[in-house]
């Protein structure tokens, strides 16, 4: 309820007030499974205990046209701040993710008009002048958001090819990926570019956030892990390697057969 009184304080809508309690089923139920899969066996490691959290439904459909901002809250699933938003059409509040340098009380939109390329609105990759910042990008038309979200992160069109329909984007890595020109994407970089400098301070902070202490693979027997064993402190004698003895370092991990 906290988004409630800044609401009411702000007396950016008065009128909207008594239509909240219609509207405000945005959060879901959200499961603790300790790092477990549908079998019960352990697919995450060192997860578990933490503090209960429900889950904020975002708009990563990017449904909602002409939208005002009414509060900018914390996310304890993600690492950026999000807003709720209030659909100026049909009354409907919703949240999303909010960029660095959107103002509550401010009015954004998605929109086609190169004219309206202001941080927070949202454009199809056509409109987006080159060299511009963006952030929550589509991988294919339609399916949503899924690049780009994660706090302070942004990405930056290089190159337009409107012969074969691709906008290049550079991405933080530095690498350059090719999407649709008809995927949406937001203006600006994410919120909360300061995420990375968090002390936590103490190891119960971490505990909250289901995160459980991890032993090193030097620290262990040499029946528990590739690197355990020897006399003093050894470093292993060999490459760093998982407990089931794959390389760590080097080797890729994208998957480019896989279907977005």
């Amino acid at each position: 309820m906290r988004s409630l009184r800044v609401y009411k304080k702000s007396y950016i809508f008065p009128h909207y007030i008594g239509s909240w309690s219609n509207h405000f089923n945005l959060l879901k139920v959200q499961k603790q499974n300790s790092g477990r899969n549908n079998y019960g066996q352990i697919s995450v490691w060192g997860r578990g205990g933490g503090h209960k959290q429900k889950y904020r439904l975002l708009d990563n459909k990017n449904i909602n046209i002409f939208n005002r901002l009414v509060s900018i809250e914390y996310d304890p699933n993600r690492s950026g701040f999000i807003g709720l938003f209030l659909n100026i059409y049909n009354n409907v509040l919703f949240y999303d993710l909010v960029s660095r340098g959107q103002k509550i009380g401010d009015l954004y939109k998605f929109t086609k008009n190169i004219d309206d390329t202001f941080v927070g609105n949202k454009m199809p990759l056509f409109s987006i002048p080159l060299g511009t910042f963006i952030n929550s990008l589509e991988r294919r038309k339609g399916k949503g958001s899924q690049y780009l979200r994660s706090a302070g992160v942004f990405g930056k069109i290089q190159k337009k090819d409107f012969f074969n329909n691709l906008a290049f984007i550079k991405m933080p890595s530095k690498k350059s990926i090719s999407v649709s020109l008809d995927c949406v994407a937001t203006i600006g970089s994410v919120s909360n570019s300061s995420h990375k400098n968090k002390n936590f301070g103490k190891a119960g902070r971490n505990r909250w956030l289901s995160k459980r202490p991890t032993v090193r693979g030097v620290a262990m027997n040499p029946v528990d892990h590739p690197h355990g064993g020897g006399e003093g402190k050894t470093s292993g004698g060999r490459p760093s390697v998982t407990p089931w003895g794959k390389l760590t370092r080097g080797k890729k991990t994208a998957n480019h057969k896989r279907q977005f």
